[in-house]
C-alpha cells in the first residue's frame, strides 16, 4: 500500500470518526432534553472505582451544583443522602449488589449543597458483571418527587385541618379522640360562640371570620400541649383533655377559654363583642366521639338556655 493511499484511508477513517462524535454528541444531547424535560435523570455506577456517571445534568442541578462541580461519584452520593434515610437506602443498594433483591428501589431524602432537602425515587439494576460473575456497573434513574411530596403535604393538611383557623378539623378531632380515651380519663369540652351571628350581619363575614381566627390563635395559647383544640364547622369548637373532670386543670382552662371568647375582638371594620357557652363531659368507658361529642352539645345547650357565656358539667 503506497503512502498516498494509507494518508487517504486514514483521513477517511478521521472523518467517518469525526461523523460518529458528532451522532454520539448528538445523541445524548437529544437524550439529555428528553429526561431533563421529564424529570428524570439517568445515572451509571462503575463499583470498582466508585465513578458516578450522570447522563444529564439534572441530578447535580437537583442538589444546588453547577456544570462539572460535583464530583460525581458514590462517596459524594452518599454523602448527600439525609441522615435519616441513610442507612435504609444503603441496606436497599447492597442487598441487589449482594443479589438478595432484583432491583435497587428507594424513595428517599438527599441534601443539597445549600442545605435544602429534595425527595427522590431511586432506581437501579446490576448492568455488567466480570468474567467471574461479580457486579461491574449498576445502571438507574433518579426521579425528583419533591413537588409530589408537598403537594402529598399539602392533602394531609387540608384533610386534617380547618382551612380558615388551621385548627383540626372534625376528622382529625376523631382520630385524635380514639387515641387519647386509652388514657384513664378523657374530657371533652364543646364550645358554642354567643352572639357570632350579630358580628356577620353587622360587620360582614369577613369580619366574621377574621374573629374566628383571632379567636383560634387565643384558644391555641390557652391550651397546654397535652391539649387538642379544634373546629368543628362554623363557631363551634371543641377541646380533647387527657384530664378526669375532678381536674381542676379542666375547669381552670374551661374558663381560660370562655375569657378569651368574652375579650372584645379588634376588627378592620370594628370593634367585636362575643361569648361562649361551653360543655364539659367526661367520656365513658367503650363511649365513640359521635356520643360523647352529643353529651358536651347538650351540657352547651343548658348554658345558652340559661343566659349564655357560662360553663356547664355533664
Amino acid at each position: 500500500m503506497s503512502e498516498e493511499t494509507l494518508r487517504q484511508q486514514i483521513q477517511i477513517l478521521k472523518k467517518h470518526n469525526a461523523r460518529l462524535k458528532r451522532i454520539a454528541h448528538d445523541a445524548r444531547s437529544k437524550l439529555s432534553a428528553a429526561l431533563d424535560g421529564t424529570g428524570l435523570c439517568l445515572w451509571q455506577l462503575d463499583i470498582p472505582s466508585g465513578k458516578l456517571v450522570i447522563f444529564n445534568r439534572r441530578w447535580g442541578a437537583m442538589l444546588g451544583y453547577q456544570p462539572k462541580e460535583s464530583k460525581a461519584n458514590f462517596a459524594e452520593w452518599q454523602e448527600s443522602l439525609h441522615p435519616e434515610d441513610a442507612a435504609e437506602v444503603l441496606k436497599a443498594f447492597y442487598d441487589h449488589i449482594e443479589g438478595k433483591t432484583p432491583y435497587y428501589e428507594a424513595l428517599h431524602r438527599m441534601i443539597a449543597k445549600n442545605g435544602s432537602i429534595s425527595w427522590v425515587l431511586d432506581r437501579g439494576r446490576i448492568s455488567e458483571w466480570d468474567e467471574n460473575g461479580k457486579p461491574l456497573k449498576v445502571t438507574g434513574t433518579h426521579i425528583d418527587m419533591t413537588k409530589e411530596k408537598q403537594y402529598e403535604a399539602q392533602l394531609a393538611i387540608l384533610a386534617n385541618h380547618d382551612p380558615l383557623t388551621q385548627l383540626p378539623n372534625r376528622h382529625a378531632l376523631r382520630t385524635a379522640f380514639s387515641q387519647m380515651r386509652r388514657q384513664d380519663a378523657l374530657c371533652v369540652a364543646f364550645i358554642d360562640l354567643d352572639d357570632f351571628k350579630h358580628v356577620n350581619d353587622t360587620l360582614g363575614h369577613r369580619s366574621g371570620d377574621r374573629l374566628l381566627i383571632q379567636l383560634s390563635e387565643r384558644l391555641s395559647k390557652i391550651c397546654p400541649e397535652s391539649v387538642l383544640c379544634g373546629r368543628l364547622s362554623g363557631d363551634e369548637f371543641v377541646l380533647l383533655m387527657p384530664f378526669g373532670q375532678d381536674d381542676p386543670l379542666v375547669a381552670e382552662i374551661g374558663y381560660a377559654c370562655l375569657e378569651a371568647a368574652l375579650m372584645p375582638f379588634e376588627l378592620e371594620n370594628g370593634t367585636a363583642s362575643i361569648g361562649a357557652s361551653i360543655g364539659i363531659v367526661q367520656t365513658r368507658p367503650q363511649e365513640g366521639f359521635s356520643t360523647v361529642l352529643s353529651r358536651a352539645d347538650e351540657a352547651m345547650y343548658r348554658i345558652k338556655r340559661n343566659g349564655k357565656s357560662g360553663i356547664g358539667l355533664g
